[in-house]
């Protein structure tokens, strides 16, 4: 599957004034040609679905309310997946290089979820937004990153942007060192989302080997006392849970999952070595 299903749902999202709206007339108006069979062919189907349901007048209403919530689940998911995009570039570039390893995590993510053609979209997509951080300069991008996360603060559930900042750590860790720029401009994002700019610390310590990392990851340091931790557990189990992001789509869901693996496994070694239960 290719990405101009959720490209073409973006377009309608964005259709009100908005710094993200600039943003992705810039980056999709000189590639838009790479989607156009794939979105014809995608709006000729909608088109007879809709004209095959407007037969049935007795299902009219139900079907209106069905396509009202599928409309909104797309929306979310749509707005998820390009301020991915949007603040992948800016956190792939924080440390003054683009890392091969960086747009390689991103081609992963777009080609297990989308397929091969997906993979090669979002690069030119990654890459049209490199060139627009260029042409605004570095100072008016921040600008409008800022006002982009503003937007999306407004506009997505907190545990959907937590699981933003879970993809940007990610891609912070893919080459195998996470430089003190990437962490400020991770800690800034996190703030501009209205986020305790701490979960940065959390997320970047999910999957560490020592014991130190898993208390980390709950936000905490060894001499914390048992309640404590449980209590830390409990808000992060509750925030990070995939069915939080279930409306974002099952590629989402997946990732959500492996992350609360992870929460879970540092809880489990901290218990283990406090003889908690």
């Amino acid at each position: 599957m290719a990405l101009g299903k959720w490209i073409g749902g973006w377009l309608g999202w964005i259709l009100s004034q908005s710094i993200l709206g600039a943003i992705a007339g810039y980056v999709l108006g000189s590639i838009i040609d790479a989607f156009s069979d794939s979105s014809k062919s995608a709006r000729l189907e909608r088109e007879q679905a809709e004209n095959n349901e407007r037969m049935r007048q007795r299902y009219q209403q139900d079907f209106q309310h069905q396509q009202e919530e599928q409309r909104q689940r797309e929306g979310n998911r749509n707005s998820f997946l390009f301020s991915l995009m949007v603040l992948s570039a800016h956190i792939i570039q924080a440390d003054g290089r683009i890392m091969h390893s960086e747009m390689e995590y991103m081609r992963s993510y777009l080609r297990q979820s989308f397929g091969n053609t997906a993979a090669i979209q979002g690069d030119e997509i990654l890459k049209k937004l490199f060139d627009y951080r260029k042409k605004q300069g570095p100072y008016l991008w921040d600008v409008e990153i800022k006002q982009a996360c503003q937007e999306m603060a407004n506009q997505m559930e907190m545990e959907h942007r937590l699981q933003l900042m879970a993809f940007l750590c990610e891609i912070a860790k893919a080459d195998g060192h996470i430089d003190a720029k990437e962490v400020t401009a991770l800690r800034q994002l996190a703030s501009q989302l209205m986020l305790d700019p701490g979960v940065v610390d959390q997320l970047l310590h999910l999957g560490g080997q020592t014991l130190d990392d898993d208390y980390a990851v709950l936000g905490l340091t060894p001499d914390a006392t048992d309640e404590e931790v449980k209590r830390a557990y409990r808000k992060m189990a509750l925030e990070y849970h995939p069915d939080r992001v279930a409306t974002l789509g099952d590629d989402v869901k997946a990732a959500a999952q492996r992350k609360f693996q992870q929460i879970n496994n540092a809880k489990e070694r901290i218990y283990k070595a406090r003889n908690m239960k």
